[in-house]
């Protein structure tokens, strides 16, 4: 892919590998800047271990599974083999930001560091689920099954800064997935465990935060047409596990993810914190791009507004019900 930008001097043609060496510099500090904060932690340590037992099988002392054995609400578990579903497609992530970034200097490094992190979110949870018996671990391994035989391939995997833009959004949304599911599980220990989970993908979002930042700078137009582009057909990575739409809705009306957490706590913060719609000095694309982004977010607003209507009217016919 070639692309064009009028904003160093004089014309330049970049490709994605021109891209990558421009920004290898602030890979490198925002990698040692990563390394500094980051804190390393066991995955073993967050999970119930004594509150494990035998599932039938090559256990004749095996007890089947039945979700009254958890102490996890219904939302809670739904949202919980999303997240973990997502999790689970790690290899085939590493093989679209490996391809992408490549294996060498400092971009190599952030991409193996990056997986291996993001490998003990899935360890964890898993753990988590079949050791509290919050999941059927029949049916959870057959979607794992179906969910990876699937494959992944991204959305943006044909530029740049496409991925570089995505992934400042993901993470965040990955984050906020995370810790709001924590917060409707109804467990404390999972409450930390998914804390501190979203504790990683914060720190991920702001290394590719950083990294568009200096994309902005090298090439505004560019970058904020790669914007514009990611956020109006943002879809999360888990979209192709099965029964995804229904377990979205769900997941919806119990305040994990939905239109409004999705403007307010995700896009928001990002481009607030890039000020993306104050950039000035863009040229006509780019300019275009800006305008067409804010018109964007100011209907994504008024949608977000009317869930947030029909959602409370949905809970006062609850509450209406319950007091009967």
């Amino acid at each position: 892919m070639t692309i064009t930008s009028p904003h160093l001097g004089s014309p330049s043609v970049w490709t994605d590998a021109r891209l990558l060496y421009a920004l290898e510099e602030v890979v490198e500090k925002e990698l040692n800047r990563h390394l500094k904060v980051a804190k390393d932690w066991m995955p073993h340590e967050y999970v119930p271990w004594s509150d494990g037992r035998n599932f039938p099988g090559l256990f004749e002392d095996g007890e089947a599974w039945d979700k009254e054995q958890s102490k996890v609400t219904e939302i809670g578990r739904i949202a919980l083999v999303v997240n973990l579903l997502t999790e689970d497609n790690l290899p085939s992530y590493h093989h679209e930001i490996a391809s992408l970034f490549g294996r060498d200097g400092a971009w190599g490094t952030w991409v193996h560091r990056w997986t291996a992190e993001e490998g003990r979110h899935g360890i964890v949870m898993r753990d988590y689920l079949l050791t509290s018996r919050a999941v059927d671990p029949d049916k959870l391994e057959q979607f794992r099954m179906a969910h990876m035989s699937e494959g992944f391939e991204s959305d943006n995997r044909h530029s740049m800064l496409h991925s570089i833009a995505y992934v400042a959004f993901q993470e965040l949304a990955t984050r906020i997935s995370h810790r709001n599911t924590g917060h409707q599980s109804g467990d404390p220990v999972c409450d930390r465990m998914l804390a501190r989970i979203a504790t990683d993908e914060n720190l991920h979002m702001v290394f590719y935060r950083n990294l568009l930042k200096a994309a902005f700078e090298l090439a505004p137009d560019l970058t904020m047409q790669a914007v514009r582009d990611v956020v109006v057909n943002f879809r999360m990575p888990g979209h192709s596990i099965p029964g995804f739409e229904r377990a979205a809705a769900q997941m919806a009306i119990g305040e994990v993810y939905n239109l409004r957490i999705h403007h307010d706590d995700v896009l928001q913060p990002v481009l607030r914190f890039l000020r993306v719609l104050e950039i000035d000095g863009l040229g006509p694309e780019g300019l275009k791009a800006q305008e067409e982004l804010g018109l964007f977010m100011n209907g994504l607003d008024s949608e977000a507004s009317k869930f947030d209507e029909k959602l409370a009217a949905r809970k006062a016919r609850m509450a209406a019900r319950a007091a009967l």
